[in-house]
């Protein structure tokens, strides 16, 4: 049976300056148009994995009255970590992405 209504395109990034800085100019970054979600999702993945390694090596160097709100942001950044892997495991499993790869 032919699929009479095609897939709707996935989602890609829009432009989207950031970088905060109290400097009073403009953000310094920005985020390119049109990447596809699936690989802005992966590069979300990647940074938060290398935020909470190097938050965690961190805490040998802070005092204890630190440590536990640092900890509490760990937790947060594994916690979004988990929804982007999620995600991404809902995105490579769906029907959608396996008809348009290839």
């Amino acid at each position: 049976m032919k699929k009479i209504v095609p897939d709707p395109p996935l989602p890609c990034t829009c432009a989207r300056p950031f970088g905060r800085c109290d400097a009073g100019h403009e953000a310094l970054f920005s985020v390119n148009p049109n990447i596809p979600a699936a690989d802005a999702l992966v590069h979300i993945a990647l940074y938060l994995r290398c935020a909470y390694e190097t938050g965690y090596k961190t805490l040998d160097y802070l005092r204890e009255e630190g440590r536990g709100m640092y900890w509490s942001n760990l937790h947060a950044i594994e916690m979004a970590e988990g929804l982007v892997e999620a995600m991404l495991d809902g995105i490579e499993s769906s029907p959608v992405s396996n008809n348009s790869v290839g």
